[in-house]
């Protein structure tokens, strides 16, 4: 596991049960393809929190959670091993640009570092730049199916 990381004014850490109502009003502006349900989100957050292949990291300011990321790895056969995928990553909107989401990115990295990873990536439609400030290069279409 991953311990905390600080700065000046900002340390990121493994979520919480305490992060839970910031974690859910965070990952409600992050959807536009679903609804969150309330009670769905309590029921997977609760699993996440036992999933020790998942890593669900919050950016807090002055004990106020500002952001999240939500990430995991899995056993593949093309990499020989572990790959990450970056899942979500949401920062409050009047802490954008401050380097919130590059700290939660760092974190998870060294995580899936931890742990054998041998690639990170994941899926954007907002955030390229972002990604790509961060070293990340495109690589692949994403492709979906709604079940």
């Amino acid at each position: 596991m991953m311990g905390t990381i600080m700065t000046s004014n900002l340390l990121i850490r493994l979520a919480k049960d305490a992060d839970r109502d910031a974690v859910f009003y965070l990952a409600r502006d992050l959807a536009t393809s679903f609804e969150v349900d309330r009670q769905e989100f309590d029921s997977v957050f609760d699993r996440i929190q036992r999933e020790d292949s998942i890593w669900l990291g919050v950016a807090e300011s002055n004990a106020e959670v500002i952001g999240y990321l939500l990430g995991l790895d899995h056993l593949t056969f093309y990499a020989n091993g572990r790959v990450a995928w970056i899942e979500e990553v949401v920062v409050r909107q009047d802490w954008r640009r401050r380097g919130v989401g590059q700290a939660l990115t760092v974190a998870f990295e060294s995580w899936t570092a931890n742990r054998g990873a041998k690639l990170i990536a994941l899926a954007t439609r907002r955030a390229a730049k972002f990604y790509q400030s961060l070293g990340y290069e495109e690589s692949a279409t994403y492709f979906r199916k709604l079940v």
